[in-house]
């Protein structure tokens, strides 16, 4: 049926199609965002220890605080978009472990260092392919799914190699690792970071990809009907993040200089507690990477903070598991708040009576236009 309404017609009222949150200003959806509060809480931590710490501002710390969290801010690149898209991977310190264990193992049976690391780079994407192939093909949650298989790869790892470890690692891998670039007080691994960091951001937030990321953890049924290849961008998110699982455990074992089936042991806690406390939904369909490493940085701070201070790693571990609480806890009450809000907002245009310029139409009119 042809419209009614002349398209050129400027005074019939139209329906406001804008986001509630996205008629604030540009500089308020910026300052008051989760991300940029997830910084400023960093700034303050860090402020407060330098000044209360012993020895928390010196250079050095810096230094060994990024050589710290580098594996976490690697894992939690991959493991971001993967929460986003509403699952989970809880697998991914026992594929560092296995990743390093292949290494040691390799190089120690005289396998060129570099073949040895991109073995254990293969070692990675067939972690998380199975994982993917599980929860994609299969169909069993992914929650299920890597609680099996962090037991499944951490003691095919401690079963390779016992209560041995590998140590003897060529000494300009094990300098680079430690190492920092030129003169300044940054680790050299920050490299590796800052490209893959540019390479995610990239892809979750500027492709059609990103886009159907973030589509899945709002609605999966609603993707798969628009035409994005649910099963196929998990699949291609689990080898992700077990590939980079694999860099951070080459890295861990160059670090240490020791290839150990207990190596990162808990690791996953730290890296799901950064990802969620760096504003990313455990229920899917939202979240960014720039809070996520500031999530990171801020936990690292808090435990190097706690180090200095005698705490034993107990209390650690005790404070990243009362983050962890509170960043999902404190989401779902904003979610909850917000909401609410919504709800009660008039819509726009609704309190003001304007009269129909072709006079009065039927129900069944008002349906055609």
């Amino acid at each position: 049926m042809t419209s009614l309404i002349d398209p050129s017609d400027t005074s019939t009222p139209s329906r406001d199609r804008t986001y509630r949150d996205h008629q604030r200003p540009l500089w308020q959806r910026v300052l008051l965002s989760r991300d940029v509060a997830v910084w400023a809480a960093l700034v303050v931590v860090y402020l407060y220890a330098s000044a209360t710490v012993p020895f928390f501002d010196r250079p050095i710390t810096i230094t060994y605080l990024l050589l710290d969290v580098a594996p976490i801010l690697l894992i939690a690149l991959p493991m971001t978009l993967v929460i986003i898209t509403g699952e989970i991977d809880l697998s991914v310190a026992s594929t560092v472990a296995l990743a390093s264990v292949s290494f040691g193992v390799l190089y120690d049976k005289g396998t060129p260092v570099v073949l040895a690391a991109v073995a254990a780079l293969l070692v990675g994407v067939v972690c998380g392919a199975f994982n993917g192939f599980l929860v994609t093909v299969v169909g069993l949650p992914s929650l299920a799914v890597t609680i099996g298989t962090l037991a499944l790869y951490r003691g095919i790892a401690v079963g390779l190699l016992g209560t041995t470890a590998v140590t003897d690692f060529p000494e300009a891998w094990t300098d680079w690792a430690r190492g920092r670039i030129g003169e300044s007080d940054i680790p050299s691994i920050m490299i590796v970071f800052a490209v893959l960091a540019v390479l995610f951001i990239v892809l979750l937030h500027f492709t059609a990809f990103g886009r159907g990321i973030f589509a899945i953890g709002l609605n999966e049924g609603a993707a798969r009907f628009s035409g994005i290849r649910v099963e196929r961008t998990k699949l291609v998110l689990f080898m992700l993040t077990g590939v980079v699982s694999a860099m951070a455990g080459i890295y861990y074992t160059l670090r240490y200089g020791s290839a150990r089936g207990d190596n990162a042991n808990g690791m996953e806690l730290q890296v799901i507690a950064a990802v969620l406390l760096g504003g990313v939904s455990i229920f899917g369909g939202r979240g960014a990477l720039p809070g996520v490493i500031a999530g990171v940085l801020l936990i690292g701070a808090i435990g190097s903070a706690l180090r200095l201070a005698d705490q034993t790693a107990d209390v650690i571990n005790i404070v990243t598991g009362l983050l962890l609480v509170v960043s999902v806890v404190g989401s779902s009450v904003l979610g909850w708040i917000g909401s609410r809000r919504r709800r009660g907002a008039p819509e726009p245009n609704s309190t003001t009576p304007q009269a129909d310029p072709d006079g009065p139409v039927s129900n069944r009119e008002r349906e055609d236009r």
